[in-house]
């Protein structure tokens, strides 16, 4: 008979963040592989993008060390709703044709996803045992795909019988209502240090931290040899989503079979999480022998998928404009034109298989470092400020109107560098990782913290 799990178990906190996930991030997600933020002019949801991941950059890397110091509850509750203004700037934008609201709340945005994504990341990697982390990451990858599905079945639905080029407002305004749903949803996070494992134990050692502490970290990531040879990897893991989004689904089809695309590019996503996981945590193997088998096939399946690609774009040069449809031949694709419709829509959702591929796999990798969550916490964090710093480049890339094939090239050089280090660091992975217990008096076990320190320190 099923049964659900302890409130308190690492599985329901899990479960709690990818919903959170599902209707923050997940929305974000699903409006802007609408091409633009579902606008007919991409430049101001490319310079609300610049804006969001310039911010990102830096709470992204001080995300971590945020967390550390406030807990998870109140830090991602106030991120949730960086999300929804963000979505709602754009109704602003459909009246006056004004973007700097928008662009004004991109950047608040990158304060709220970078601390947001450190959260997520601490209570996806140290939560689980060892020997779970692949199925936890897959758990958390499909929840948080789900918004994507979600938020591509909205405009799909909405614009379905409407011929406008740009979302409708009624589109923009369901995103703001369940962005708001996922930032009260956060409060219902357990309290870290309170996190109990099916075994009795806590899900790791605690202590008090201070912003000095974290400020020193901080500095130390930049001179830690492993991060250093994981830059690559984390510049490039959302650097394609630039030309993905917008010289991809927003270049060659029509507004409502963008969101018909995003459905299922979000919910391929799924289906390569769950696969790999079964790889990931194959305990018959060891792990640097896991990573290895992982990243072959992550390193095939991208190349695959950018040599598909690099056919398609040979047959166009440009997306709609304000004055003109793409020059892609015959124009614009609606999802009814199967013998137009079906090559490109399933390269675009292989797209989608391979982006959970190689963020799953990413995060495993940091996941296998350390089972200390303040350092993953940290590691988090750097992860994603140096993710978002290449996303910066890539959305600006756009707004500059770099040509189609020169953003793909840019795109397919990056992967390739950013697999030799990667391989580097597998290749030296290690089985059981043993972290010391940190010489301070303030070290104590979660279940002997009171209710009141509880959102002071990191479980």
């Amino acid at each position: 008979m099923f049964k659900l799990p302890r409130y308190n178990s690492p599985m329901t906190q899990v479960i709690i963040v990818g919903f959170v996930c599902f209707l923050n991030p997940g929305m974000y997600n699903a409006l802007n592989s609408m091409g633009g933020g579902g606008q007919v002019d991409h430049t101001t949801g490319s310079n609300a993008n610049t804006a969001l991941y310039c911010t990102f950059v830096v709470f992204g890397v001080i995300g971590g060390s945020i967390v550390n110091l406030f807990g998870v509850r109140w830090t991602i509750f106030g991120s949730g709703f960086t999300y929804a203004l963000y979505s709602g700037s754009y109704i602003y934008l459909n009246h006056t044709q004004k973007g700097g609201l928008t662009i004004a709340a991109g950047a608040l945005l990158g304060v709220g996803a970078g601390i947001l994504w450190a959260a997520q990341g601490m209570i996806m990697v140290s939560y689980p045992r060892e020997e779970e982390k692949g199925k936890y990451i897959a758990v958390f990858w499909i929840i948080f795909n789900l918004g994507g599905m979600l938020g591509g079945i909205l405009p799909f639905a909405i614009n379905f019988h409407s011929d406008k080029k740009s979302l409708a407002d009624g589109v923009y305004i369901a995103f703001v209502i369940l962005e708001c749903l996922g930032a009260f949803l956060s409060l219902a996070l357990c309290p870290p240090a309170k996190v109990v494992r099916d075994d009795g134990s806590s899900v790791v050692l605690v202590k008090y931290t201070s912003a000095r502490k974290e400020a020193i970290e901080i500095i130390k990531l930049f001179l830690n040899p492993t991060m250093l040879a994981l830059l690559p990897m984390s510049f490039a893991s959302n650097f394609f989503y630039g030309y993905q989004f917008n010289c991809f689904n927003g270049g060659i089809f029509n507004v409502r079979t963008r969101g018909f695309n995003n459905i299922f590019y979000w919910g391929f996503q799924m289906v390569g999480s769950y696969l790999l996981s079964f790889l990931l945590d194959k305990q018959e193997w060891t792990k640097r022998k896991r990573g290895l088998i992982v990243f072959g096939i992550v390193a095939v399946f991208f190349n695959a998928i950018w040599g598909g690609t690099l056919k398609l774009q040979l047959r166009y040069t440009h997306g709609p404009t304000a004055n003109e449809d793409t020059d892609y031949p015959g124009g614009s694709i609606d999802f009814t034109e199967h013998g137009r419709a079906a090559g490109p829509i399933i390269l675009y959702l292989l797209c989608g298989v391979g982006d959970a591929l190689y963020q799953n796999f990413a995060y495993w990798i940091i996941g296998a470092l350390t089972n200390d969550n303040l350092k993953l916490s940290r590691y988090a964090g750097f992860y994603k400020g140096i993710q978002s710093l290449g996303a910066t480049v890539a959305w600006q890339l756009d707004a500059k109107k770099v040509t189609f094939m020169h953003q793909l090239i840019g795109n397919w050089v990056l992967l390739v560098i950013s697999l030799i280090p990667m391989f580097y660091v597998v290749w030296n992975l290690k089985d059981h990782v043993n972290d010391a217990i940190p010489d301070d008096d303030a070290v104590v076990t979660g279940k002997e913290y009171t209710a009141e320190a509880d959102e002071k320190v990191i479980a």
